[in-house]
């Protein structure tokens, strides 16, 4: 007995552990899952970064239980549930998600908890319709790079603008003299 309490103590510590690290926790129903199938969604979330953790509800809801950033998940547990625990990078993670569960067709999206707040299904579908990191930090160096060259093109048009600026005063200036006389 004291050996299944020990068990179940160092559960709870790696779910704090890798709840520390997350930045969104989505809550899905596997039942009817195999082994393999979850072996294989694993592996699909691997790239993203997020982890799937197959626990007891009441070892979440003592991993979580002081913890007001995951408080609101204690709703979400009942059922069968698997945790997808995403650290950053969620946009990729709930498309991995999404893939799996198309070929599947065996989990469905209890909720989420994203900065102590709870998500419904469609609000995790949201989440995974942003652009990845990748994305965004590709969409950050183009418009840097569109900036930088917009602005090399405006230094270098200073000379030749200052230069027809002093010619039109120059121009003008003569233009006067020429009219008042």
């Amino acid at each position: 007995m004291g050996r299944t309490l020990e068990n179940k103590q160092e559960i709870v510590a790696e779910l704090k552990e890798t709840l520390s690290h997350s930045s969104l926790a989505v809550v899905i129903d596997y039942q009817g899952l195999t082994v393999a199938e979850i072996t294989d969604l694993r592996r699909q979330l691997r790239p993203s970064g997020a982890v799937c953790k197959v626990t007891k509800n009441t070892l979440m809801g003592i991993a979580i239980k002081d913890d007001e950033k995951w408080q609101p998940m204690s709703e979400l547990l009942s059922g069968s549930s698997a945790f997808v625990l995403v650290p950053e990078d969620f946009s990729s993670a709930i498309k991995a998600y999404q893939a799996f569960q198309k070929a599947s067709k065996k989990t469905e999206i209890r909720g989420g908890v994203m900065e102590g707040r709870l998500l419904k299904e469609a609000d995790i579908k949201a989440l995974g319709d942003l652009p990845s990191k990748e994305q965004l930090m590709a969409q950050i160096a183009g418009a840097i790079n569109a900036l930088a060259t917009k602005v090399a093109v405006g230094i270098k048009e200073v000379p030749s603008s200052l230069a027809r600026g002093i010619q039109a005063v120059a121009d003008g200036e003569t233009g006067k003299t020429e009219s008042a006389e």
